[in-house]
């Protein structure tokens, strides 16, 4: 049994290829730049039979709908959640305990609710090896170190009350879990850096006796009150982009089956642009920006945070033109389109022939403590909630915070 952990750092997500012992395969949680899969596929003589995912995902958009197109494989989606967590495209319906059979692997489908109402379990198996330990595929269900947030739905689609019924459904789903072998080896959807839970660990995999012994949401599965309690204090505020992705994610939409080749813009072209309200998103390190920056322009540094940012900030109606090295681009390029933000005018790799820029000042620390002795000097934290809960500079007996 061939078995592929794919993990895209930038969103601290993993998918997963899986494939028979006649190179037949199923993806499990692609994203949406499906070149990755397909030249998996091409390079190790697979053929791509089956695609799903284990919910409707709200922190990045899915590439289920494309690799399935691309590939003609059958689309396998939740059936489960209610009437509101249907999916409106076309799709093969998964129900709680149906077997998804691929020759010698077995995929066998557990509806665990509690971070969404549809959300699945896939239990894996090579039927031709029963002395290996069953792998689950948690997607956001169970992660190692922690479990799936059940507020997403009220605190980023706005769905008041669910936080609580979320939490009551992972409860149950988790004491229905733990019945399973103990060394059934755990596969999650995200690590470290998701926005997923509150605690996820950097580790890749863990079994169901590890988390059992160490995972903190797992030692208040004797009383529900005290779980729901645990489980709803302290995750971390959504990125505001997550609505989004929950309503695309179960809706017909335009499918990217390509990465389409943005332009080089001339100075005119920019100038343009900029003109007709584009939006320039300047991904360059702040040191460079310092040096001269397009006025107007919003600086996000393309690190592993880039799409989460752009996400929080700006609105999916905007066109935009980015600023970054040539060799950043296509980079900046994917991290957008895994968060649905297609709508790029194009960009420009040196801002030194342009007119007009302006410069900033970048001060130390020492600076800073200096500065605060100043009367009319204000310091503002723009961090998210979260991260000013965690530790914030006090000035003038006052703190502020802006979201």
């Amino acid at each position: 049994m061939t078995f592929e952990r794919i993990y895209d750092e930038t969103l601290s997500q993993a998918s997963y290829i899986i494939a028979n012992d006649k190179n037949e395969a199923i993806i499990i949680d692609p994203k949406r730049d499906i070149d990755t899969y397909l030249e998996y596929a091409k390079e190790n003589g697979l053929t791509i039979k089956y695609v799903t995912e284990t919910h409707i995902h709200a922190d990045y958009l899915s590439g289920a709908p494309e690799l399935a197109k691309a590939t003609q494989a059958d689309l396998l989606l939740s059936n489960e959640g209610g009437p509101d967590w249907q999916y409106a495209f076309d799709h093969q319906p998964l129900k709680d305990q149906q077997i998804i059979q691929l020759g010698n692997v077995e995929l066998k489908v557990i509806h665990t609710p509690g971070h969404t109402p549809e959300s699945l379990t896939f239990l894996v198996k090579n039927t031709k090896d029963q002395t290996a330990p069953t792998k689950a595929i948690t997607g956001d269900f169970i992660f190692v170190g922690d479990v799936g947030r059940p507020d997403l739905l009220e605190k980023a689609a706005g769905q008041k009350g669910s936080q609580f019924e979320g939490a009551y459904q992972l409860f149950t789903s988790l004491n229905q879990f733990i019945k399973l072998p103990k060394n059934t080896e755990i596969w999650p959807g995200h690590g470290a850096g998701s926005f997923c839970g509150k605690s996820l660990s950097n580790i890749p995999q863990s079994t169901l006796e590890q988390e059992m012994a160490t995972s903190p949401a797992f030692q208040y599965l004797n009383d529900k009150d005290a779980f729901t309690k645990f489980i709803l204090d302290g995750q971390p505020e959504p990125p505001k982009y997550f609505a989004v992705m929950k309503q695309w994610n179960k809706s017909v939409r335009p499918l990217l089956i390509e990465i389409p080749k943005i332009q080089n813009l001339s100075t005119v072209e920019l100038e343009n642009a900029i003109k007709n309200n584009v939006l320039v998103i300047d991904a360059r390190k702040k040191e460079e920006v310092a040096k001269g920056f397009i006025p107007g322009s919003l600086h996000i540094e393309g690190g592993k945070s880039f799409a989460t940012f752009v996400g929080s900030l700006v609105d999916y109606n905007n066109q935009i033109v980015l600023v970054g090295n040539e060799d950043q681009i296509e980079n900046l390029q994917r991290k957008l389109i895994r968060i649905g933000m297609d709508n790029i005018y194009g960009y420009i790799s040196d801002v030194k022939e342009l007119n007009g820029l302006k410069t900033s000042n970048i001060i130390t620390a020492k600076e800073v403590q200096q500065l605060m002795k100043v009367k009319n000097v204000q310091l503002v934290d723009v961090r998210t909630a979260t991260e000013y809960a965690s530790g914030h500079i006090g000035y003038a007996n006052k703190k502020f915070s802006i979201s």
